[in-house]
């Protein structure tokens, strides 16, 4: 059976697992952790993607992140490849360091958003990596111990998760422990991170009651939340998938795209393979890459070859020309939409 297709959307919340392949370590030592921070709050700085909670375990990471100015699927992309490279050329290995795709779960935020921040924060607890509460406010290696103070992570966005505990960053602090240490013994959170719809609709003994009075409920594997919550996401998935489907069908293709916007912006299409930084002739590049890559599905590897440009330069591009390229005037004389 086919995978099924991630599902994204601005300021959506993702509850992201990464795994080493066949479970194999996939940090070996501390550089290996601090590379991996390192490369992670580069991206989410650049794509304004915000991060709630996180933990670096031997074998396997948990994300919390809400999607900002890039995909979800972009940001892991740009992640996961970059360290896989890095650990690999500095531990002289070859191959796979991940499991092939990582589990990503697009969550309903008011339910689950501090279930999630607790159950990401206890991870090294419940595996007997540290000892107890107080070694885990100490623990680096865990966004834990960036919401109690005591290390300094400035892609964390600390703050968003204590002013649910508090106005004050003391009492906050303080709630945010305790809510913590409720939940120490809870142990595994299957409803948490597996079952698709046991865990949509919040467990077997909601859905076995449901059974019993002959409701029938919604349910993804993608997706956590409520029985609404569902259908919505995925009524705007698929959508998203139809517009996007027609687009490809009919839309032009790259030559023609390129004309296209070159013809909007009054600019020359041969301008638009070149480095300049022109306001202009850079803006133009941006709107391209954009419509290109997020509208009709080219890959940035075909987008960098039209454009003579690399793949990477490509995907900050595309970035860049989310803001606008949205906008009904641009759609409709590019795209005829």
């Amino acid at each position: 059976m086919p995978r099924k297709a991630r599902i994204d959307a601005p300021g959506a919340l993702h509850h992201i697992i990464v795994r080493g392949i066949e479970r194999k370590a996939i940090f070996k030592d501390r550089t290996d952790r601090a590379n991996f921070l390192r490369r992670l709050g580069t991206i989410l700085s650049e794509t304004a993607t915000p991060c709630y909670a996180w933990v670096l375990m031997h074998n396997h990471v948990h994300l919390l992140l809400k999607t900002g100015l890039a995909p979800i699927a972009t940001v892991m992309r740009r992640l996961l490849t970059g360290y896989a490279q890095q650990f690999n050329r500095r531990h002289k290995r070859h191959g796979q360091l991940f499991q092939n795709r990582y589990k990503s779960f697009l969550c309903q935020e008011d339910a689950y958003l501090l279930e999630l921040v607790r159950y990401i924060h206890l991870n090294p607890l419940r595996a007997d990596v540290i000892k107890d509460l107080k070694a885990l406010r100490n623990f680096a290696w865990c966004g834990h111990s960036v919401l109690m103070g005591k290390v300094t992570c400035d892609w964390q966005d600390r703050d968003y998760v204590l002013r649910l505990f508090g106005k004050k960053v003391g009492a906050a602090r303080r709630a945010y422990a305790a809510f913590v240490a409720k939940g120490k013994n809870q142990g595994r959170r299957p409803d948490l991170v597996a079952g698709g719809l046991i865990r949509s609709v919040g467990g077997w003994s909601v859905l076995k009651g449901y059974r019993r009075d002959g409701i029938r409920v919604k349910g993804d594997e993608r997706i956590l939340g409520n029985s609404d919550f569902v259908e919505k996401v995925l009524k705007k998935a698929n959508e998203k998938f139809e517009q996007n489907t027609l687009l490809q069908a009919t839309g032009p293709d790259l030559s023609l795209l390129i004309k296209k916007v070159a013809k909007f912006y009054q600019i020359e299409t041969e301008e638009l393979k070149t480095a300049s930084k022109a306001k202009q002739i850079s803006l133009a590049r941006s709107i391209l890459c954009y419509l290109a890559v997020r509208k009709l599905m080219f890959s940035c590897v075909e987008v960098a070859r039209a454009l003579n440009i690399s793949p990477s330069a490509v995907s900050k591009a595309v970035i860049k020309g989310q803001a606008l390229a949205d906008r009904p005037k641009i759609q409709k004389e590019i795209l005829g939409i």
